[in-house]
C-alpha cells in the first residue's frame, strides 16, 4: 500500500526542525582581518520550536573564500579598496572574498607598513638574530657574518628557492600563488610570531605599475583615491562635442584660492630636495642637522651660497585691511622663475641663463650667464645656449645673486616647475615656492611628477617646448606656463589638477552615505568620516583630503593616534566622540630602518646614527625593528572594538635595485642625446632593460 502523503499542517505539529546552516569559514589574513570573529561551530545549527519564534541569529560579520576557488591574477590594493567600500560605502562586491553580514562592520582601519617582504616570513629568514644570519647563506639570503649585515637575495620562502635550485621553472604563475598562505606561529621567524595570533592567512597583494616600462605607482593614493562612476550623461558626451563635455563636467565647483595658500610646507621642501632656508632651522633636532648637512653638501656662504633675507615666517603677513578684497596674490608679490643650465668641469650644473616673470606676465629679468668654471656641454638641445650666445657675456652668477637679494622680501613668492634645481644653480634659498611639479599630482600619482610641456597641453591648451632635443627651451616661455597654471589653480582650487577633479578621496564617497539609523543631511553633516594618522605634517599634503588628520613623530605616537581616531576624544576636542568610520595610518620606522626611502626626515628622527641609503641593517637591528613594528600592529588590533574590520598591508616589495636601475637609465638617456657612445659614462643594453623589468616585478610583490 502506498504510504499516505502527509498534509501540511502536520508538519507543524513536529517537536523541533532542525535546519543545517553551512559551516562558515573565518578569514583573517594580515590584509583583511575581522576584530572578534565567533566560532562557526557555536552556530552550526538553528532550532526552530513549535509555537515560538525563530531564535535571533548573531550577525557577526565574517570574510569567507573557498580553497577551491582558484584565481587567475593577484590581489590588488584597488582589491582592498573594494572590499572596504563594500563594508562601509555601499560598494559593490569583491570577487576575490565574500563578506558575510557587512551591513555590520563599524569602523575600518587600514595599516600602510612598507618594509615587511614575504621573505621575511619563512621560518629560515635569518631575522631572529644575529646568530640565524649563518642559516640565512644556505638560503641564499646573503649575509656577511664579518660585519653582520644582511641582504634579502630572495624573496621567496625556502621551499620555491629549493625548487628554484633544483632547475624549476617559475616562467608561469601557478592559480595556487594569487591565494593566501596560512600564518601558523610554528614556521615564523621569532619578530613574526605574535601575527598569527592576530591574522589568519598571508595575501600576496600586487602593487600598481607598469612592468613593460618598469614603473611602479603610488600604493597610497591607490588605496585613498577611486574613480567616480560615470553617470549616462558623462558616457554620452566622452562620445560627443567638446560642449557636450563641458556640460558633463559641469558639477565641477571653482574655489578662489589666494596663492599664498600654494607655498610648501617645511616638510615638502624637504620631500622635494630643496635645500631649506635657515628660517626653518629655528627648532631642534632639525636646526643643528640641517645646519650639518648644508656644511657637509658644501650649500653655505664659504661655498657661495646666499639666502634671502628672511628673519621669519610671520615676516611675509599682510594685515587684512591692505588686502585687496578678492585677491589672488593676497598682496604678495609673485615671480615666476625658470633657468638653463650647462654642464661645467666636474660634472657640475652651471647657470647660464634666467628669466623672471611678474604676475602680470612682464618679464621682470631675462639675462645670460657667463659659468665660472669652464663649460663641457652647452646642453644646446635643452638649453638652447650655446658658446657663441656666452662668447660676449660678463655676468656672473653672484651679480645675478646680488639682484635677486634686493628684489626678493619675505613677502615674495618663487613660482617654478621643479625649482629645486633652478635654486641649486643660482646657489640661493627662499622659503615661499610654489611649486607646478608638486601643485598637480601625476594621473598616476607620486612619487610620479608631471611634466610642464603636458601639464601646459592638458590645462592651458598650449604647445610649449617646441624646440626641445634641438633648439632647446625657451625659459620666459616656459616662466610664462607655470604662472598660468598658478593662477588656473588660484581660480578653480585646490582640487583642480589633482585625482579628485577625475575622481573622489575615499573620505568624499565615506561623506556621501549616511551612518546606520540615520540620513544624509544637505550638507553632508550626517555622513561617514575619517581620518589620516602618519609621520610628519599630514595636513599639509595628502591629509588634506580627510576630514581629520593627526601628526606623529614615531610608530608608537601612529598607534596612539590610531586608537584616538577610531575611539575619539574624551571631551572631543578635534576628533568627535565615537571616534571616525574610517581611519588610515602608516608606520615609517621598519622602511627606515631598511633604507627603503629616501627621505632623509625619517632616517634624521629614527635613527641615532644615519647611514647610506643603499646599506643594509645588521640582522640584530632588523630584528628589533620587525619586534617593534609587530608589536606595535598588535596593540592597534587589541585596541580595535568589535565590528571593525583591520586591513594592514605593506604597498610594495624592495624598490631599490629599481630605483638604481631607473636613475642609471636616466643618466643614458641624458648623455645619449649629446655624447657619442665611447663618451658615455653608463652603457644601456637589453641586459640592463631586462633586469628592470625584473626588478619591477619585484618591487610590485607586496603583501596583504
Amino acid at each position: 500500500m502506498a504510504k499516505k502523503k502527509r498534509k501540511h499542517a502536520q508538519y507543524a505539529d513536529d517537536d523541533t526542525v532542525h535546519v543545517h546552516d553551512q559551516r562558515r569559514r573565518s578569514l583573517e589574513s594580515v590584509s583583511d582581518g575581522m576584530r572578534e570573529p565567533h566560532d562557526p561551530d557555536e552556530e552550526t545549527w538553528t532550532v526552530i520550536r513549535r509555537g515560538g519564534k525563530k531564535h535571533k541569529k548573531n550577525n557577526y560579520p565574517t570574510l569567507v573564500y573557498s580553497d577551491l576557488h582558484k584565481k587567475n591574477s593577484d590581489i590588488r590594493i584597488g582589491d582592498l579598496q573594494n572590499l572596504i567600500l563594500h563594508c562601509v560605502a555601499n560598494g559593490t562586491s569583491p570577487q576575490w572574498v565574500s563578506v558575510r553580514h557587512h551591513p555590520e562592520v563599524k569602523k575600518v582601519v587600514v595599516l600602510f607598513v612598507p618594509g615587511l617582504e614575504k621573505g621575511m616570513f619563512d621560518e629560515n629568514a635569518p631575522i631572529d638574530s644575529a646568530e640565524d644570519v649563518v642559516q640565512g647563506l644556505e638560503l641564499g639570503k646573503g649575509t656577511d657574518p664579518a660585519t653582520e649585515k644582511m641582504v634579502l637575495k630572495s624573496s621567496v620562502p625556502k621551499s620555491v628557492a629549493v625548487q628554484q635550485a633544483n632547475g624549476a621553472s617559475h616562467s608561469s604563475a601557478s592559480p595556487d600563488d594569487f591565494l593566501p598562505v596560512r600564518l601558523a606561529a610554528d614556521n615564523l621567524p621569532t619578530p613574526l610570531k605574535p601575527l598569527a595570533d592576530c591574522f589568519e592567512n598571508l595575501w600576496p597583494v600586487k602593487a600598481p605599475g607598469d612592468d613593460r616600462y618598469a614603473k611602479v605607482f603610488s600604493p597610497l593614493h591607490a588605496m585613498l583615491n577611486s574613480q567616480l562612476p560615470k553617470s549616462r550623461e558623462q558616457k554620452d558626451a566622452e562620445r560627443g562635442s567638446k560642449e557636450a563635455k563641458h556640460v558633463a563636467n559641469s558639477q565641477w565647483q571653482n574655489k578662489r584660492t589666494p596663492v599664498k595658500d600654494f607655498i610648501l610646507s617645511r616638510d615638502e621642501l624637504r620631500d622635494h630636495d630643496y635645500v631649506l632656508h635657515p628660517v626653518y632651522f629655528d627648532a631642534e633636532p632639525h636646526a643643528a642637522a640641517e645646519v650639518k648637512r648644508r656644511a657637509d653638501a658644501k650649500q653655505t656662504s664659504s661655498s657661495g651660497w646666499v639666502d634671502v633675507n628672511v628673519a621669519n615666517l610671520s615676516a611675509g603677513g599682510i594685515p587684512e585691511q591692505e588686502i585687496e578684497q578678492g585677491s589672488l596674490t593676497a598682496g604678495r608679490t609673485v615671480f615666476a622663475m625658470d633657468c638653463e643650465m650647462c654642464k661645467v668641469e666636474g660634472d657640475d650644473a652651471a647657470l647660464t641663463r634666467i628669466s623672471l616673470v611678474g604676475w602680470d606676465g612682464e618679464v621682470v629679468m631675462d639675462e645670460l650667464v657667463k659659468p665660472d668654471k669652464p663649460i663641457v656641454d652647452y646642453l644646446t638641445p635643452f638649453s638652447g645656449i650655446t658658446a657663441e650666445k656666452l662668447d660676449p657675456v660678463t655676468t656672473t652668477v653672484a651679480d645675478v645673486q646680488k639682484r635677486l637679494l634686493d628684489m626678493l622680501t619675505p613677502r615674495t613668492i618663487l613660482v617654478g616647475h621643479s625649482l629645486d634645481s633652478d635654486l641649486a644653480a643660482l646657489k640661493l634659498t627662499h622659503p615661499c615656492i610654489v611649486d607646478t611639479s608638486v601643485l598637480y599630482q601625476h594621473p598616476r600619482g607620486p612619487p610620479l611628477k608631471p611634466s610642464l610641456k603636458w601639464l601646459a597641453q592638458k590645462y592651458l591648451h598650449r604647445e610649449i617646448q617646441k624646440g626641445h632635443g634641438s633648439l632647446g627651451h625657451d625659459s620666459v616661455e616656459d616662466s610664462r606656463a607655470c604662472l598660468d597654471l598658478v593662477k588656473m589653480k588660484c581660480e578653480k582650487g585646490p582640487e583642480w589638477g589633482n585625482s579628485a577633479a577625475n575622481g573622489e578621496t575615499i573620505f568624499k564617497r565615506l561623506s556621501r552615505t549616511p551612518r546606520a539609523g540615520s540620513s544624509l543631511a544637505a550638507d553632508g553633516s550626517q555622513g561617514k568620516t575619517g581620518a589620516i594618522v602618519d609621520h610628519g605634517a599630514p595636513e599639509k599634503n595628502f591629509g588634506q583630503m580627510a576630514p581629520f588628520s593627526i601628526g606623529c613623530g614615531s610608530d608608537a605616537e601612529v598607534v596612539q593616534g590610531v586608537k584616538r581616531a577610531v575611539l575619539g576624544d574624551p571631551d572631543g576636542a578635534k576628533i568627535p566622540g565615537g571616534g571616525v568610520d574610517f581611519t588610515w595610518a602608516r608606520m615609517r620606522e621598519l622602511e627606515a630602518c631598511r633604507r627603503w626611502s629616501n627621505n632623509h626626515r625619517y632616517d634624521l628622527i629614527q635613527m641615532e646614527e644615519p647611514s647610506s641609503s643603499n646599506s643594509e641593517p645588521s640582522a640584530s637591528e632588523l630584528a628589533a625593528k620587525v619586534t617593534s613594528t609587530v608589536s606595535h600592529i598588535r596593540n592597534i588590533h587589541a585596541s580595535l572594538p568589535p565590528c571593525t574590520l583591520f586591513v594592514v598591508y605593506t604597498g610594495t616589495g624592495d624598490p631599490r635595485e629599481l630605483a638604481r636601475l631607473q636613475q642609471m637609465q636616466r643618466t643614458y638617456k641624458q648623455e645619449y642625446k649629446v655624447k657619442k657612445w665611447d663618451e658615455l659614462s653608463v652603457k644601456w643594453t637589453d641586459t640592463e632593460a631586462q633586469a628592470m623589468r625584473k626588478a619591477c616585478k619585484k618591487a610590485r610583490q607586496g603583501l596583504g
